[in-house]
């Protein structure tokens, strides 16, 4: 008798603990940073050769009801090689961006141990030789979308304590030049990342 009662009460305490986590609203701001692997399509002018790149950044999260809203804000570096067909010419090309994720998830899991999972629209905002880290950060911000580069990230993650690993994919809903005015493409970015948080309330 007194192992059931005991049972009964463990399971209620740790059902009300799971409740009470995923419905009372919470906030975390933390860092992140990690690798990515871009693709870009040949397109019968360049045959293109993929390479790594970079992120790193910061990211926001506010919970409630199991759910969680993710704004992140980072700096992340695109890059290929860019090789003629006829072999007469070969690059390295680099896009460097600030990147804006607006991202909707949940969570499975309590007690600092869990799965993540995760979908959004993507922001970017080029910076180059006509636009400086500050302005492209400062249309990020703003969210100046008419100098944006759109697309779609998907992923899932794990949270251990204060750390967080996550995978994701990101397609381009619109093409963007490169190499030369003939040469348009949608961006996909398959991306790896270790994030860390800072504090929560």
């Amino acid at each position: 008798m007194k192992k059931t009662i005991i049972l009964t009460l463990s399971i209620s305490l740790f059902t009300i603990g799971i409740a009470s986590a995923q419905i009372i609203p919470s906030f975390s701001f933390g860092v992140k940073g990690g690798l990515n692997y871009t693709a870009f399509p040949s397109n019968g002018i360049f045959n293109n050769s993929n390479r790594a790149g970079y992120l790193a950044g910061f990211w926001a999260r506010v919970g409630g009801l199991g759910f969680n809203f993710q704004p992140e804000l980072y700096l992340t570096s695109k890059n290929i090689n860019v090789k003629a067909d006829d072999n007469s010419a070969e690059n390295k090309a680099k896009f460097t961006s600030i990147d804006v994720p607006l991202l909707l998830g949940g969570k499975i899991g309590a007690f600092g141990l869990g799965g993540r999972f995760y979908a959004g629209p993507v922001l970017s905002f080029a910076v180059d030789k006509n636009q400086s880290v500050g302005d492209a950060t400062s249309d990020a911000t703003r969210l100046n979308y008419k100098s944006a580069n759109y697309g779609i990230q998907v992923g899932a993650g794990v949270d251990i304590k204060s750390f967080s690993v996550d995978l994701r994919y990101e397609g381009g809903l619109n093409k963007i030049a490169y190499g030369n005015d003939n040469s348009h493409t949608r961006v996909n970015v398959f991306s790896l990342a270790l994030a860390y948080k800072l504090f929560s309330l």
